[in-house]
């Protein structure tokens, strides 16, 4: 089989919106210029779109247009090494996915260890926020969650009244195992966050597993998060004002 035969084959058997690098083919075809001008060609004819230098994706079509894919796809090389979780998305995305708002947004956002300067990948802009805790991928669903505790007051369209509500909905059907990995998780993030955490917790009569959160507190400092009282019946006790 020629070269762009294969190519042609492989890429009809990928699903839509999967991106994928001329570095996926080299195992079977070892002729990385040959693999390129098939891509090339592939581009100007219209069966797949370039993302970005080096990346392109089977486009799903629709009567508006191409889709892009999805975020996951987007930034797959920044989340994964060598079959080892490295990031994982947050931000905006993860906000709407939440149910805390129903924008969204040109900015990726990736929890990672090590971070980086932002950069641009096609239409995305590719940010970085730095996560303490070791991420896997049984964590990452809490940690999504206690970053958008963190950033409560950035979460777009919305208000501190309301996010809380939705962060009660989402910490009401966990288990005690969750509760309490989300709380040693939590010890790794802002004074403000756990604070947040505790008043969240002690609401839904899960006061005994907050202790550790109050006590890495300092008693004299102030968070300021109009409207979380309206919700929370302990910003006092966490001073959240």
């Amino acid at each position: 089989m020629k070269t762009s035969e294969y190519i042609s084959f492989t890429i009809d058997r990928l699903p839509k919106g999967y991106v994928f690098t001329y570095a996926d083919f080299f195992s079977e075809v070892n002729q990385k210029e040959a693999v390129i001008k098939a891509l090339n060609r592939m581009v100007a004819s219209g069966k797949i779109a370039k993302l970005s230098k080096g990346k392109y994706y089977k486009p799903e079509v629709t009567p508006f247009g191409n889709l892009q894919p999805n975020q996951a796809q987007v930034v797959k090389d920044l989340l994964e090494e060598n079959g080892k979780i490295t990031g994982y998305l947050t931000g905006y995305g993860i906000y709407n996915q939440l149910g805390l708002t129903t924008q969204v947004s040109n900015i990726i956002q990736i929890g990672k260890n090590q971070v980086r300067p932002k950069f641009k990948r096609e239409r995305y802009t590719i940010a970085f926020v730095q996560q303490k805790n070791t991420i896997t991928k049984e964590n990452i669903p809490l940690l999504q969650l206690l970053d958008a505790i963190r950033y409560i007051k950035k979460i777009p369209d919305t208000t501190i009244e309301a996010s809380c509500k939705r962060f009660l909905a989402i910490i009401k059907n966990f288990t005690d195992k969750e509760i309490n990995t989300l709380v040693r998780l939590a010890l790794k993030y802002p004074p403000a966050t756990r604070a947040l955490l505790g008043a969240l917790l002690e609401q839904l009569q899960q006061g005994n597993t907050t202790e550790a959160l109050f006590k890495s507190l300092n008693p004299i400092t102030k968070y300021k998060l109009t409207g979380a009282a309206k919700v929370l019946s302990t910003t006092e006790k966490w001073n959240l004002v």
